[in-house]
């Protein structure tokens, strides 16, 4: 079971913070997407991926060359009432990665899944 502390210092990188709440908000994301809203090299967004993943806050997926990162669904649900309320009051925060993300040309097509 994932703890305050853990969620919290998880999220205490401004890059990880915007990075969980924009994935929070568009329910999955892949690293370019990521790279595009957050103006940041490939480098530097799979890292705090890969740490956001191993603290169990994301999952991945992979699809073909591109792999997509969700929230763990298994989090408990203080942890997605944190990140909902977050993302509902800080929308004006998110907004320039909102937008570079909305105006992404060759956005990758996600397969949708059967069941």
């Amino acid at each position: 079971m994932i703890t305050p502390p853990e969620v919290f210092k998880s999220l205490a990188d401004e890059t990880r913070a915007r990075a969980t709440l924009l994935i929070a908000h568009q329910g999955e994301l892949c690293v370019c997407e990521l790279m595009c809203a957050l103006s940041d090299s490939q480098p530097k967004v799979s890292r705090h991926l890969a740490q956001l993943r191993s603290s169990g806050l994301l999952l991945d997926r992979r699809q073909g060359q591109w792999i997509y990162y969700r929230l763990n669904p298994q989090l408990p649900a203080w942890v997605h009432e944190v990140l909902q309320v977050t993302l509902e009051a800080n929308a004006h925060w998110l907004e320039d990665n909102a937008a570079r993300l909305r105006n992404m040309g060759s956005r990758p097509v996600r397969e949708t899944a059967c069941c």
